[in-house]
């Protein structure tokens, strides 16, 4: 990574990507392969660009969050497509405002876990407490 090229210059190596990102080449290489990154070629070399390094994030992120890479893969798809088309920007608004509603509930899921968790741990505290 050159630190005094302009941004939209700067690139990345997927070793580079894969220590940022503590993942396996092998699972960057995945993730080209199922057309989700797209690094240019220089001899056998893979030269990723910021964009690549924006979408290894995102990938990485909405795998945490449950995602699918099939889920993934249609939301580029709908990023990358022509804005000029309403027809696919209606698509991008309905599967943007389902993802947004599965995200609630599972947002509304996980403070219901929290809160049942911090009950338990509440209660081993004060079990401890009881034995000391």
């Amino acid at each position: 990574m050159n630190k005094y090229r302009n941004d939209i210059d700067e690139t990345y190596t997927i070793s580079q990507l894969a220590k940022e990102f503590s993942v396996t080449l092998r699972s960057i290489r995945f993730y080209e392969d199922q057309g989700l990154l797209s690094p240019r070629r220089e001899g056998n070399s893979r030269i990723f660009s910021r964009q690549d390094r924006a979408r290894l994030k995102l990938i990485l992120r909405g795998k945490r969050l449950g995602f699918s890479l099939a889920n993934i893969h249609e939301l580029f798809h709908l990023y990358d497509s022509d804005k000029r088309n309403k027809k696919q920007l209606q698509e991008m608004l309905n599967a943007i405002k389902h993802r947004q509603k599965l995200l609630l509930q599972q947002q509304a899921d996980i403070q219901s876990v929290m809160m049942e968790l911090n009950a338990a741990e509440r209660n081993c505290y004060q079990h401890l407490a009881k034995l000391s």
